[in-house]
């Protein structure tokens, strides 16, 4: 009770003693030319502006995004943080054996370098487990942020050594923040999530083993016409459409994936 009473008081009280830039600059670093149409139609979808004000990230903090990807929110939180703060990309290992990790990667790293005046503060660091675990100094973060990668960990049996990566390097009453496919509530979680989908339980749980504290969770993401029993797991729907022109229409008219939005906080 102690603990729950102590996440509750931290949520309430947190934007009042923390400084920091407001929504106006992050929803200019939104709209920003930097980003590509594609991504900002995606917008309807992923919510980035209540997404990043729920995870309380201000302008002058310290934020490691977690597999960035090819940098849908990176081409937001770059531009953001550049002045006053600072990002981490924790990405894949340039010598990984993974194909796709590697096409991915590289796309990433082409992206920084032809817009160094908006990524050239962006420090590259290396997740891979389990040889590559430091994403930031110790204790350095004040945000760390994941979207929609804990079933490739589960998947991998990585998940256990990411969230304890992810909490050494918070630093005391630093926020996690997690955004991820979200299965039916009743629905036993397959060990190795091979839809692609994973129960808000199993992810709380997974923090908690980790060191984390529940701090709150949003349904900004959530999509009530997701059904999550399709022939491709996940990635039947948009962005993905993994059937092609299979029932094209009826995947697109869902959207895509019902998503958790949680956070948790490492205690002071």
């Amino acid at each position: 009770m102690k603990k729950y009473l102590w996440a509750l008081l931290f949520a309430i009280s947190f934007s009042s003693v923390q400084a920091g830039g407001d929504s106006t600059s992050l929803q200019q670093a939104i709209a920003g030319k930097q980003r590509s149409e594609d991504h900002k139609d995606r917008d309807k979808y992923r919510h980035p502006l209540q997404t990043l004000e729920f995870f309380d990230v201000k302008d002058n903090m310290m934020v490691v995004e977690i597999w960035p990807g090819e940098g849908w929110y990176t081409e937001i939180l770059a531009p953001y943080l550049k002045d006053n703060g600072k990002l981490y990309a924790a990405h894949f290992s340039a010598d990984t054996e993974s194909t796709y990790h590697k096409k991915v990667l590289e796309k990433f790293v082409t992206k920084m370098h032809k817009q160094p005046k908006v990524y050239g503060n962006v420090e590259l660091t290396v997740l891979e487990p389990p040889e590559h675990l430091q994403i930031a100094p110790a204790g350095s973060a004040d945000r760390i942020l994941t979207f929609r990668n804990v079933h490739n960990w589960i998947k991998n049996d990585q998940a256990a050594a990411v969230f304890s990566a992810m909490f050494k390097a918070l630093k005391p009453g630093g926020i996690l923040g997690v955004v991820e496919h979200r299965n039916n509530a009743l629905k036993q979680q397959d060990a190795k999530a091979e839809s692609g989908y994973v129960s808000e339980d199993y992810v709380i749980a997974l923090a908690r083993n980790a060191g984390f504290e529940f701090l709150g969770k949003s349904e900004i993401n959530a999509n009530s016409k997701d059904t999550k029993d399709y022939p491709s797991g996940v990635w039947t729907l948009p962005p993905s459409l993994a059937l092609k022109d299979k029932d094209r229409k009826k995947y697109l008219a869902i959207g895509e994936s019902d998503r958790m939005t949680i956070k948790f906080v490492k205690p002071e």
